[in-house]
């Protein structure tokens, strides 16, 4: 009766060459191409300093002032603009600046990749149910994956730093800008897109003038989720290298210092707060233009 007591499994020396052959075969694809892919990356490591040294290096009032213009732009609403300058003079009188604009650059360049990325493939989606069936197991499976097991891959093949924590960061960040795009897409009216037809708008015109618009709203919600997971991954991505926040959270828990990971882990969470604001606000006027025009 052992066959109904213990599950049949592989055999174990079976097993243990199958897990063998994959690791070595990584490991040869590593050697041979890892130098190449780095080198595909370099553009964009360029682009992260660049932003790590634009938002550490300029005047404290100055990054204070744009941040709250960038707020006003999109919400409208002096609360929220109030809100968010209160929240970020906290945050830089308990020394947690350099950290939180560090932090803020990586985000913000992470939001940038899987806006560029995720929107077209979000695009084909929805102008296709067979690359919808194809790609949605993989969005799947890139959303339910433990997080720190995209590290594996990403430090074997780049090592550690800040591109491959950046690259974790953005495969983990992605998955609701591409759905929330291909569904925003999707809901458009089509007694919207008939009219459009009827009127001789060829393929391109129609997702640029009608279908993109409307989808605007679905499209920030996208934007915002992303936002929300890149910071949740922060703290993790901190292992390989990804300055910022998450390595004094990091610290804390390694040593058991209480007040260093409570402080930095509510300055993550104060971000988050204003990114969620600002965005949400600026999806509800979109929204209420939406209605407005269309309405």
């Amino acid at each position: 009766m052992d066959w109904f007591t213990k599950f049949p499994t592989m055999d174990a020396n079976s097993l243990r060459d199958l897990k063998k052959a994959i690791d070595e075969g990584f490991r040869a694809f590593t050697r041979a191409y890892g130098d190449s892919i780095e080198g595909l990356f370099e553009p964009l490591q360029h682009f992260l300093i660049w932003s790590e040294r634009f938002m550490t290096k300029t005047p404290w009032p100055i990054i204070l002032l744009l941040i709250a213009l960038v707020a006003w732009f999109a919400s409208r609403n002096w609360k929220i603009v109030a809100g968010s300058v209160a929240t970020l003079l906290v945050i830089g009188y308990f020394d947690m600046w350099d950290d939180t604009m560090k932090t803020v650059s990586m985000i913000f360049v992470c939001t940038v990749l899987s806006i560029v990325i995720g929107i077209p493939i979000g695009i084909l989606m929805s102008r296709s149910d067979r690359v919808q069936n194809a790609i949605n197991p993989i969005l799947d499976v890139m959303q339910t994956m433990p997080s720190f097991v995209y590290l594996i891959p990403v430090v074997m093949l780049l090592g550690i730093g800040k591109v491959p924590g950046l690259i974790a960061v953005v495969i983990y960040a992605i998955p609701p800008m591409i759905r929330l795009t291909n569904l925003g897409i999707r809901l458009v009216d089509k007694d919207v897109l008939e009219a459009a037809d009827a009127f001789g708008s060829s393929s391109w015109q129609k997702l640029k003038n009608v279908q993109m618009p409307l989808a605007l709203p679905t499209i920030m919600a996208g934007i915002n989720q992303t936002i929300m997971m890149a910071l949740a991954m922060v703290v993790i991505a901190s292992m390989i290298g990804v300055q910022g926040l998450g390595q004094p959270v990091l610290k804390a828990i390694s040593n058991q210092y209480f007040t260093l990971g409570i402080f930095n882990g509510l300055a993550i969470v104060g971000i988050a707060i204003i990114f969620d604001r600002v965005s949400q606000a600026f999806g509800a006027r979109l929204q209420k233009h939406r209605e407005i025009v269309h309405g």
